[in-house]
């Protein structure tokens, strides 16, 4: 599928402010993916369809959830979360998109995971840092993905994190999980080096 079709795809589902952030996720994606070395036209299918489900009835996103049996941390955790996991689901029986990494990226861009993969990374970052954000932390985040796509990962997980704490509301497991994955390789690396 070209950029131009999958753009048309999923423009109907989202607001005109949500489009723009999908283009945005879209560019960075592409530079990440680059600095990378992936598959750059699977890394655009991701980042475009990445939010597709983010306007779908809550109740059909928890339905999708549930009859999948995917872990209903989704569903207690807060509805901000349910559109990622949705929108793999509705992405794959919708468009027809089957790839299992497009998928994946989809699904965990909201929350990160433990071992995530080149394209998990590459989306879950770009959703963040895309230029529309505005938000504390951000800016410093940018700036670490033009040196370490795993450095700004992290950057963005504990401030999301702290974010989360300071409003008094859970963390998602995954998410602490994906953080604690993070330093640790950090370390094991860094441990390589001397």
């Amino acid at each position: 599928m070209d950029r131009k079709e999958a753009l048309e795809l999923v423009k109907p589902h989202l607001t005109e402010h949500r489009y723009v952030h999908t283009l945005g996720v879209r560019d960075t994606a592409l530079k990440l993916a680059e600095k990378e070395g992936i598959d750059l036209d699977r890394v655009e299918t991701a980042a475009i369809f990445h939010d597709y489900a983010k306007f779908r009835p809550k109740e059909e996103m928890r339905q999708i959830i549930q009859s999948q049996h995917w872990d209903q941390k989704f569903i207690t955790y807060g509805d901000e979360l349910l559109h990622a996991p949705a929108g793999a689901y509705l992405v794959e029986q919708e468009i027809g998109i089957t790839d299992n990494e497009i998928l994946s990226a989809i699904y965990w861009h909201t929350t990160g995971k433990v071992n995530m993969n080149t394209m998990e990374k590459v989306i879950f970052l770009a959703d963040y840092i895309e230029p529309n954000r505005k938000f504390p932390g951000v800016e410093g985040t940018r700036e670490e993905a033009e040196h370490s796509t795993d450095g700004a990962i992290i950057m963005a997980l504990r401030n999301t994190i702290t974010f989360l704490m300071k409003k008094n509301q859970p963390v998602f497991p995954e998410t602490l999980s994906a953080y604690n994955d993070f330093i640790f390789n950090k370390k094991s690396a860094s441990a390589l080096d001397k």
